[in-house]
């Protein structure tokens, strides 16, 4: 394999990452450790294969090893003084903020398969063999995703129906 092909899909990896962790540094952390393990496990990618979909499923297993793995929550400490947060005016600013709070009351699950639908452009097939889970899950997920992300965008609280 050609060392650009996989430069070029840092980018998408690192919109990804940053996607789904909303942190810069967690994502470019996270799209390190990718490469990384991509480049040591490079004789287990099948020439002919989708590169993005290896990536990405080495991301995702990377990403899943995180969540399983308790953090102690840090703060940075340097000499200077904090600056406060300011809300933004702007109205594009307010909805993206408003969309990425909403992506983040998904589960992960959900969130996940609307991500690299919406924002990768992934295909189910390519979602669903990154992820090992059938095609029609990655559908259901989507579909359910994207309801629950209409409801919490419009203000209303998802209900969870009861199944007898």
């Amino acid at each position: 394999m050609d060392s650009s092909a996989l430069l070029a899909e840092i980018p998408r990896l690192r919109r990804y990452a940053r996607a789904l962790l909303g942190d810069r540094a967690a994502a470019d952390d996270l799209v390190q450790d990718t490469l990384e393990r991509a480049w040591r496990q490079l004789m287990q990618w099948q020439v002919g294969s989708d590169l993005r979909a290896w990536l990405f499923s080495i991301m995702h297993n990377l990403w899943v090893d995180q969540l399983r793995r308790p953090v102690l929550p840090t703060q940075a400490i340097d000499g200077e003084d904090f600056e406060v947060p300011t809300r933004p005016t702007q109205a594009d600013e307010r909805e993206v903020k408003d969309l990425e709070s909403a992506l983040c009351l998904l589960p992960d699950e959900q969130r996940e398969v609307v991500l690299l639908v919406a924002l990768e452009e992934m295909s189910y097939t390519a979602i669903s063999a990154m992820l090992g889970i059938p095609a029609g899950t990655v559908m259901s997920r989507l579909s359910r995703g994207r309801e629950r992300l209409r409801l919490i965008m419009d203000g209303q609280q998802p209900r969870l129906k009861v199944v007898r």
